[in-house]
């Protein structure tokens, strides 16, 4: 007793094709009725896009921004240690000047202390 009614082939081509039609239109229903949702969904996706380039740009404009404050302090610092160098030589020289200003100094006392005793003894012997 496997099957009571008997089906013939066309009978059973005829619920197929039925069954086919019953899903077509039951998607088609679902289709219709998940459309507000699809759209809503979609709508929710461009804001979020939206969103999404908005923060890269922000982080992009706060990276350049990064940057170029990086620059200026770079540039401050190489400024401040050219400004330190320039002083340490401008020191070095100006130590060099005064050490050479006393040597002539000392070495035109000796001459005058020399020239002194020179004189003392020359009025001695005389």
């Amino acid at each position: 007793m496997r099957n009571i009614k008997d089906n013939e082939l066309n009978d059973r081509r005829t619920t197929a094709q039925q069954a086919k039609l019953a899903q077509l239109q039951a998607f088609k229903a679902a289709r219709e009725a998940a459309e507000p949702m699809a759209e809503a969904r979609q709508a929710e996706r461009i804001a979020a896009a939206a969103a999404r380039d908005e923060r890269r740009a922000e982080r992009e404009k706060l990276k350049a921004e990064e940057r170029e404050r990086a620059v200026a302090e770079a540039a401050a610092k190489e400024a401040a240690a050219t400004a330190a160098a320039r002083a340490e030589a401008d020191a070095r020289e100006e130590a060099e000047k005064a050490r050479i200003t006393r040597v002539i100094e000392d070495e035109a006392a000796r001459k005058a202390s020399r020239d002194k005793r020179y004189a003392d003894r020359k009025a001695r012997q005389s």
